[in-house]
């Protein structure tokens, strides 16, 4: 492990899982919220008890508890917001239709646009036991089990990819083609939005994606933010209980959306727990290599990103950098909502270094 990941993984376990109370500026009237959950759920009843989600800092996500049941409740963040952003009603949609088909999703409960109830749009699912590895080298783990868990979540990946999207009621989802393009635009423009200092090599990248895009895939439901942090495991099996998370999800190009979920074999390691596989041994640990992972992908989905791979990791590490920033932004503007979303801020120039030294290794160069 090297010298730079100074926090330890139980710290970073403690910091981002569980619940907390609710921070001042995220709460709301919790009796109007009851009263509407009676008046929209049959067979609900109260009371309830909310609390506040310690992981995360996009849509603040809030633990619901009757005595009965307990339900996980996602909103817009109150205040100033980035176009697009928090897409809490395209969250509901997705995992509506992807509970549909019996992927690891939680039961969708409803949707509400009535921004009186809580202050925000927001949507209410079922809260699924189970575990969150908030590490990528799972420390707490055993090998047999860490080689389980990261096979089902190259296999749920294969599978989310292997959806045609208008057999799942999703084909309006995206517009799908151009995806990188789009993608390259619009996190640019996010960046210049939430910018708060000059990064040399942000300002290349934002020159050079454009003129190097990969190859057109088939267009596929993306999540947009896959990782080990945003799946639940189930309690007692090394088994995908639930997928979350999906703000950025839309139809794109599955390549993107797979090396997105590489960048852990190469995160800069940092304070702020991004995850990174990067000084640990693998092998000792039970973790798949980047390419043993990356090949049982492409024999599950025929797709193959090996050809491409530099450029995808420029693109990937270019649009985390710009979701960081967008991060410092909010800290800018006093709508952040993790306790380390200040620190996150100090990782868009390595991460925006490593996207140029991607681009320097790309065949296009």
């Amino acid at each position: 492990m090297t010298g730079a990941q100074c926090m330890t993984a139980d710290d970073r376990q403690s910091v981002y899982s569980g619940t907390k109370d609710v921070a001042e500026r995220l709460r709301f009237d919790v009796a109007r919220l009851e009263a509407y959950l009676r008046a929209h759920i049959e067979g609900f009843a109260g009371p309830i008890a909310v609390s506040q989600f310690k992981g995360g800092q996009s849509n603040p996500t809030y633990l619901v508890e009757t005595p009965r049941r307990r339900y996980v409740l996602r909103r817009k963040p109150p205040g100033k917001l980035l176009a697009s952003a928090h897409a809490v009603d395209r969250e509901f949609r997705v995992i509506s239709a992807l509970y549909a088909q019996g992927f690891p999703v939680a039961a969708p409960i409803l949707y509400c646009a009535d921004e009186s109830i809580v202050g925000t749009a927001f949507f209410l699912m079922s809260h699924v036991e189970g575990r969150v590895f908030w590490e990528p080298q799972m420390p707490a783990s055993n090998p047999a089990e860490r080689a389980a868990v990261y096979d089902a979540m190259n296999a749920a990946l294969a599978r989310l990819h292997s959806f045609e999207p208008a057999a799942i009621g999703l084909a309006d989802y995206g517009r799908g083609e151009n995806y990188v393009a789009r993608q390259v635009r619009r996190w640019s423009q996010q960046y210049r939005a939430s910018e708060t200092q000059r990064i040399d090599n942000m300002e290349r990248l934002i020159a050079w994606l454009p003129a190097h895009l990969p190859p057109p895939q088939p267009s596929r439901l993306v999540h947009g933010d896959y990782r080990l942090d945003n799946v639940i495991v189930a309690p007692d099996a090394p088994r995908i209980a639930a997928v979350l998370d999906w703000e950025l999800s839309t139809l794109g190009d599955p390549l993107a959306d797979f090396s997105c979920h590489l960048m852990q074999w190469h995160m800069p390691p940092s304070e702020a727990g991004t995850g990174s596989l990067v000084g640990y041994d693998l092998a000792a640990l039970g973790i798949p290599s980047l390419e043993a992972y990356v090949d049982a992908y492409a024999a599950r989905t025929g797709l193959d990103p090996r050809p491409q791979l530099p450029v995808y990791f420029a693109y990937s590490f270019f649009r985390f950098a710009a979701i960081i920033q967008g991060i410092a932004g909010r800290v800018r503007d006093g709508t952040a909502t993790s306790a380390v979303a200040a620190e996150k801020g100090e990782l868009v120039r390595p991460l925006a270094a490593k996207a140029w030294e991607f681009a320097r290794q790309a065949p296009t160069m």
